[in-house]
């Protein structure tokens, strides 16, 4: 029986597991934490936002500059399959208003339990607190447990899922980067990712409006095209949310190349400039400020305090239609990495190949956000982790000669 080292328990780790396991292949997974799935179960607090809905060429534009290459792996297996192998696991899906697709339950932990029996069941092993710490001279993979004592572990096939550098007391702590540079294969740095802002607030509006929401707002990097929607938090440093999050890449090469980066918000992104002028010119004589904001063009509270936090402490007296289309808050850096959903950079895509091996370790596979891609919140993060570990252990399959029928998952539930 052919045998394969699997590290990461992750959902990229997990799933090549099961692809590679369904194939006869003898599987051990290594992951340096008590459990595995502890950062898949942690975003099942939200409702587990698995995939996503929406057309394929849409789809794949959350991706970037990484679009093209996870196209086939999209393909290979995308948000049907997913939802399918949900279902077969008793967690049919959902799909929000928006979109967005959940497990009916709303929750990771059915999902995870089903999963790890469906494992076992196949013959998987997971050995649990073993740090991956690089590989031996023979090309072993070495790990550190949790009493210190080192081990090597082969096997015909290795694949790394190991994670990128976002919440690292979950396992993921990019320290794998070391080892990867050092054998010479090219890693772009992680950054953070589906992170907050850093805005500097006057006192007064952070203590007033810290966790309050900008509803249905509309975010763009000034200069960029393409704004985003979404509701926005309001926190004491700065802001958080889906829009911000969806503009990250730009917000970070803005704060590349300048040192800062101004986002402008569109409060009102369903008028029109000449819709809001209309609305403002039916000011009563007895109006205050924020009572004509609020009953002309329907501003909240939090909306009125960013007018007047824009504009040193005092509405705009001209221009307001203007202002309120583009309120220009002024970025000076992102949360630090510990406190982010995600993160770009990672092995760079001309180290592997279509198999998602690495060009220079054959039989050593790569897959998940150890790669150098980034997406938005959304289902986008997981979709790809799934689809690139599905993807990898194909290609390990084909290594060992063994070719899967379709994405590999269509096989018995049992070894």
């Amino acid at each position: 029986m052919s045998t394969a080292t699997v590290v990461g328990g992750g959902p990229a780790g997990l799933i090549a597991a099961e692809v590679l396991a369904r194939a006869g292949v003898d599987v051990t997974v290594h992951d340096r934490m008590p459990s595995v799935g502890r950062k898949f179960l942690l975003a099942g607090h939200g409702g587990l936002n698995i995939t996503h809905t929406e057309g394929r060429d849409a789809f794949l534009a959350r991706y970037g500059a990484s679009a093209d290459r996870l196209r086939p792996m999209l393909d290979v297996f995308g948000p049907e399959d997913l939802r399918a192998w949900c279902a077969g696991l008793g967690e049919p899906t959902v799909v929000g208003t928006s979109g967005r697709v959940f497990p009916r339950s709303f929750r990771a932990t059915p999902l995870m339990r089903a999963w790890l029996a469906r494992l076992t069941g196949l013959g998987v092993r997971i050995e649990k607190r073993q740090r991956w710490d690089g590989w031996s001279s023979d090309g072993a993979s070495r790990f550190t447990g949790a009493d210190g004592t080192t081990t090597e572990v082969g096997g015909d096939v290795t694949v790394l899922a190991l994670g990128g550098a976002s919440w690292p007391r979950l396992g993921a702590d990019g320290g794998w980067a070391g080892p990867f540079t050092e054998r010479g294969i090219a890693v772009t740095s992680l950054r953070a990712a589906n992170v907050g802002v850093r805005v500097g607030w006057t006192e007064v509006f952070a203590q007033r409006f810290a966790g309050t929401p900008l509803k249905n707002v509309a975010l763009t990097v000034r200069g960029r095209p393409a704004p985003v929607r979404g509701d926005a938090m309001l926190t004491r440093t700065g802001l958080e949310g889906g829009p911000v999050y969806a503009i990250g890449a730009a917000i970070r090469q803005a704060l590349d190349a300048d040192g800062r980066c101004v986002v402008e918000i569109d409060l009102r992104p369903d008028l029109t400039v000449a819709q809001l002028d209309e609305r403002l010119r039916r000011r009563r004589p007895k109006d205050s400020g924020s009572s004509w904001l609020r009953r002309t063009v329907g501003l909240d509270p939090a909306a009125i305090g960013l007018l007047r936090e824009a504009d040193a402490g005092t509405l705009p007296s001209s221009g307001v239609a203007e202002r309120i289309k583009a309120v220009p808050v002024v970025v000076t850096g992102t949360m630090p990495i510990e406190k982010a959903i995600s993160t770009a950079g990672g092995i760079a895509w001309s180290q592997v190949d279509e198999s998602l091996m690495l060009r220079a370790l054959p039989g050593t596979f790569v897959a998940g956000e150890m790669l150098d891609w980034e997406a938005p919140t959304g289902g986008y993060l997981l979709q790809a982790s799934f689809s690139t570990g599905v993807v990898a252990a194909r290609g390990a399959l084909a290594r060992l000669g063994v070719a899967p029928s379709g994405h590999g998952l269509e096989g018995p539930a049992h070894a």
